[in-house]
């Protein structure tokens, strides 16, 4: 929700939202990444004895869980930014969201094989009751106070807590800093130095979903290809 580049590159931003909502390939990809997680999941769980007390699953909400691409089309129809607050914050207490594709037999294995989840997200805690509602009406397991972990501490301040009482074995989102607070940074460079860093997590027990809606990403300059100079025939 908080991309400055939305009303600086109108097209570009019209251009990611069509396919982030549109195209088959993101359904293709997400359903590839809960494909993943299920595989990583049911290891996890065979490894512990086949019990999935003690373990726990880290979930962010929004383009991981939940589509919200409507919301995103809206503020663009409107001319308006698609982080606006107040939009959001309608969408969060009224909109009708539906789910990625893959997610609802994910979490419900999850459930089945004792595994506990945490919805773990930057939505507003005023709207928790709201997501909650949404969440249950969609038929996902385990949709309690205790389990959907709103904006307020940081991400990595409520990851802490869910790790003095269980393990994590996956951890899922859309953007990086989902999966550490060293991510959550303006400077690309870093961020890029991290993901290195990190290598051997990501589709272990890190899975990320494709976003290409909003990222610190957005503001950065591309680099197009410097053509050599056309060479002279040699004719005059």
């Amino acid at each position: 929700m908080s991309d400055h580049s939305a009303n600086r590159h109108p097209r570009e931003h019209a251009v990611a939202i069509r396919y982030q909502q549109q195209s088959a390939e993101i359904k293709a990809l997400q359903r590839q990444c809960y494909a993943l997680a299920t595989l990583r999941l049911q290891a996890a769980v065979d490894a512990a004895g086949g019990q999935g007390q003690g373990l726990a699953i880290m979930s962010d909400i929004d383009e991981t869980i939940l589509d919200n691409s409507a919301v995103m089309a809206h503020a663009m129809t409107l001319d308006e930014r698609h982080d606006n607050i107040e939009t959001w914050k309608l969408w969060e207490r009224e909109g009708d969201p539906h789910l990625i594709p893959g997610a609802a037999d994910f979490l419900a294995l999850a459930d089945r094989l004792g595994v506990t989840i945490f919805y773990v997200s930057d939505r507003f805690d005023e709207n928790k009751m709201a997501t909650i509602a949404t969440l249950s009406r969609l038929g996902l397991p385990q949709v309690d106070a205790d389990h959907v972990l709103l904006f307020g501490p940081p991400k990595s301040v409520r990851r802490a807590a869910i790790e003095s009482d269980y393990r994590i074995i996956l951890q899922l989102g859309d953007t990086l800093h989902d999966f550490d607070g060293g991510f959550a940074t303006d400077d690309l460079q870093h961020q890029h130095r991290l993901t290195e860093d990190h290598a051997h997590r990501f589709g272990v027990d890190w899975i990320v979903f494709p976003n290409a809606v909003h990222g610190k990403w957005m503001d950065a300059e591309i680099m197009p290809w410097k053509a050599p100079l056309a060479r002279s025939s040699g004719r005059t």
